[in-house]
């Protein structure tokens, strides 16, 4: 996730081919939410996607990603 500041929804790295979806975490108030598994991606890729944020400031062009804006 990328923010511009406090209370920016920011933009976050997706698979842009993924399917379907994912339980998240149970909290302590017994919610459990769903995710669509398109809102996440492998490790390995989030890595290199920090890595290069960090780095340059911007997205890697091959990144795909999607605004909460």
């Amino acid at each position: 996730m990328l923010l511009e500041g406090e209370g920016d929804p920011g933009e976050h790295a997706v698979d842009r081919e993924a399917e379907g979806v994912s339980e998240g975490f149970v909290l302590a108030n017994g919610q459990q939410d769903e995710y669509p598994d398109r809102d996440t991606v492998p490790v390995g890729e989030a890595l290199r996607i920090v890595a290069h944020v960090v780095g340059t400031g911007s997205w890697p062009s091959d990144a795909s990603w999607a605004s909460d804006r």
